[in-house]
């Protein structure tokens, strides 16, 4: 355990072998941190719990440092089973500690645990003496579930902001002025790109909303990854750049290739682009991690992708893709498609109707050849390029 502020400790778990997360959908390379925390006022309060696998090394923890017998109330601000998943534990050896979570999060903890606890329901703006303290509750939902929110705790200039601010990163440090500032950042655009972008629209107004609050914040402190105490807001201002049709002004071409003929063409594209000035990465869809696939994109202007056809269809890891991006409601790109084919040669529409259905602008015609490119060929591949810098 360790002190944050008076009174207010971190009670956490570092999982630094953590490789995949969501089931198999986000991958962590750098591990990740289960972050919850004790308030000792007059009432001991806990903020959150971790996930279920290590319920028992965090219940041990909770009774060497206050005894769950003594613990006053919960606060749940995110019941997903990574924050709130010891919480069936813990309550089983207290069940009659209330706990504070708002209307949406006492209805999704009845369907994950089948019991019916104290709860007390709380909105934006309820306050709650608990001695020295107030806590403060601002909802948050559907950043990124129905039921989250936020805790500030008025007194300590404090904010328990459960995922928002977060990333997935164990780090020896706790706090941001102690980890590499790179990999902070590499982490936490990651997560925004990857769980936030859906709720960009909501997490601009969310923000606006709690600054007009005026709160003093000297603290952020999420649910995983570091705490940030250097300059809080700048995690802040971050998503709300991010939130706002972000770019940095370059371009992802991505392919999927049998035998080489797509890839060469993405490098010809590429060609066109450097003749340009516009800077560019390309990647293979099936050999790339998905989640830094999604993190580059996010970061990208431009998207340009290419496939073989393949039983009148795409590559299997380009249709993926191109669903995730819809899923995720990516917005304000600009792109365009190419494909190689045998014989039917219906990938580069394909993939051109998949721009169109997440509402990406394309602003070249789809580019399809057959076969291996002759010179020719890879000629208009880098006039795609260069005619796709004109859009940039």
């Amino acid at each position: 355990m360790i002190q944050i502020k008076d009174k207010i400790y971190w009670l956490g778990l570092k999982d630094w072998e953590l490789r995949k997360f969501h089931g198999h959908e986000l991958s962590t390379h750098r591990g990740s941190s289960y972050n919850t925390y004790l308030i000792k006022d007059k009432k001991n309060v806990l903020i959150d719990t971790v996930w279920s696998p290590y319920k028992l090394e965090f219940a041990q923890m909770l009774e060497d440092e206050v005894g769950i017998q003594n613990i006053d109330m919960i606060i749940i601000n995110h019941s997903e089973p990574d924050h709130a998943g010891s919480l069936g534990y813990i309550m089983s050896i207290n069940p009659n500690i209330p706990i504070y979570c708002t209307k949406n999060g006492a209805d999704i903890l009845r369907k994950f645990f089948h019991k019916e606890w104290n709860f007390n329901i709380v909105k934006t703006g309820d306050t709650i003496n608990i001695g020295d303290y107030d806590l403060v509750f601002v909802e948050m939902q559907m950043i990124h579930w129905p039921d989250s929110m936020m805790t500030y705790v008025k007194g300590a200039n404090l904010v328990f902001s459960n995922d928002a601010f977060g990333q997935h990163y164990a780090s020896s440090g706790l706090y941001n002025d102690e980890a590499n500032t790179c990999e902070l950042y590499q982490e936490a655009i990651k997560y925004y790109a990857n769980i936030l972008t859906p709720m960009c629209p909501l997490i601009k107004k969310k923000i606006d909303e709690v600054i007009a609050l005026n709160l003093p914040i000297d603290i952020i402190a999420p649910s995983h990854g570091v705490i940030w105490r250097d300059n809080p807001m700048q995690i802040v201002d971050k998503y709300y750049e991010w939130a706002q049709s972000y770019n940095e002004n370059n371009v992802v071409i991505i392919y999927d290739t049998m035998y080489d003929a797509t890839k060469k063409m993405a490098e010809a594209i590429g060609e066109g682009l450097e003749k340009s000035n516009i800077k560019y990465k390309i990647f293979n869809a099936a050999t790339t991690d998905r989640s830094d696939l999604i993190t580059e994109i996010f970061k990208a202007k431009g998207i340009i992708v290419g496939s073989c056809t393949v039983n009148n269809h795409v590559l299997s890891s380009i249709s993926a893709l191109l669903d995730e991006l819809k899923a995720l409601k990516f917005k304000n790109k600009i792109a365009a498609a190419f494909g190689s084919y045998g014989w039917s040669g219906e990938s580069a529409a394909i993939i051109n109707k998949k721009f169109e259905d997440i509402g990406f602008n394309v602003v070249v015609p789809p580019l399809k050849f057959q076969y291996q490119p002759t010179a020719e060929v890879l000629k208009m591949g880098i006039e795609l390029g260069e005619s796709f810098s004109k859009s940039m």
